[in-house]
């Protein structure tokens, strides 16, 4: 393969300059040490090279940008106030829950490290106190359960249905088009 005739998918040599993407290489020590009299034989500055692309093998430049897309006659979705008003109602929904339960159980951790004499009076026919307030974490967990349930269906659960009857709504109407 000779470098005399170009390949037909790369330019011609003459019509494109050095890509300033690419700078040249600089000289090599032994010629930059020679006076300026003397040629350079420098590849970079040799006029007898063709200036092909350095990697003919790189994607060429994107293309340039079409008209601009027709805008929603509304706002997409994903930016709608109801996601959020959905997601504080859930994030209020798991903050009572989690607070229901885990307040009764550092409150029974503390009266067991801060006061031990109330933890072991007995309540009733010997039934220490401190046993009493342990077997109530049961029922208490259980109402923390109840309670996530009772927010989920009153608060969250109407609201996630509408937004999804929203979205089905949403994509029927980009169906259609």
């Amino acid at each position: 393969m000779s470098y005399d005739t170009p390949h037909p998918s790369y330019p011609p040599h003459a019509a494109q300059p050095p890509s300033p993407a690419y700078p040249p290489h600089p000289p090599h020590r032994s010629h930059a040490a020679q006076p300026p009299s003397a040629p350079s034989a420098s590849w970079a500055t040799s006029a007898s090279s063709p200036s092909y692309p350095t990697y003919p093998w790189q994607p060429p430049a994107p293309p340039e940008p079409g008209p601009p897309a027709r805008r929603p006659a509304r706002e997409p979705l994903g930016h709608h106030s109801d996601l959020r008003v959905l997601r504080s109602a859930y994030r209020w929904q798991r903050r009572t829950a989690t607070l229901t339960a885990l307040g009764y159980f550092t409150l029974f951790l503390i009266l067991s490290a801060c006061a031990p004499g109330v933890m072991t009076s007995t309540v009733a026919d010997g039934i220490p106190a401190g046993l009493l307030l342990a077997l109530l974490q049961l029922p208490v967990t259980w109402l923390a359960i109840a309670l996530y349930e009772h927010t989920a269906r009153r608060h969250v659960d109407p609201l996630a249905d509408r937004i999804r009857r929203q979205a089905e709504l949403d994509a029927r109407r980009g169906a259609l088009r």
